[in-house]
């Protein structure tokens, strides 16, 4: 279980909170419907937020990483694997890629360096 400062979690209805910030989640049993499923105790917060979405929902949210975090770091890996694959390729095939296919793989590789640098 993974839950990170600097992500916000969606309640519904425009309603956020930061994700280890969330100390409770409970279903509304009494009075559930639309707009209240249910409550989310926020920490420094006597009275809970009631969100419009449902507990299996809310606490997906809080302990999967977010989509982008997972994309960006299957990006980097495949970055890298493309940076190793790249140092095999030989002088004269990358000569004539360049020459002949207007590919410069030197080129490539400084991008891709600075990329994973960052």
């Amino acid at each position: 279980m993974r839950i990170q400062s600097s992500v916000l979690v969606h309640l519904g209805f425009g309603k956020y909170v930061r994700s280890d910030q969330v100390t409770a989640v409970i279903p509304i049993e009494e009075d559930r419907g639309p707009g209240r499923r249910t409550f989310v105790q926020v920490e420094g917060q006597t009275d809970p937020v009631v969100a419009s979405r449902a507990e299996d929902s809310i606490v997906r949210d809080l302990v999967q990483e977010p989509r982008e975090v997972t994309q960006s770091r299957q990006q980097q890996e495949i970055l890298h694997d493309l940076l190793l694959d790249l140092n095999n390729v030989n002088k004269t095939v990358r000569r004539i890629a360049r020459d002949e296919g207007g590919l410069d793989l030197e080129r490539l590789e400084q991008r891709i360096r600075s990329v994973l640098e960052n």
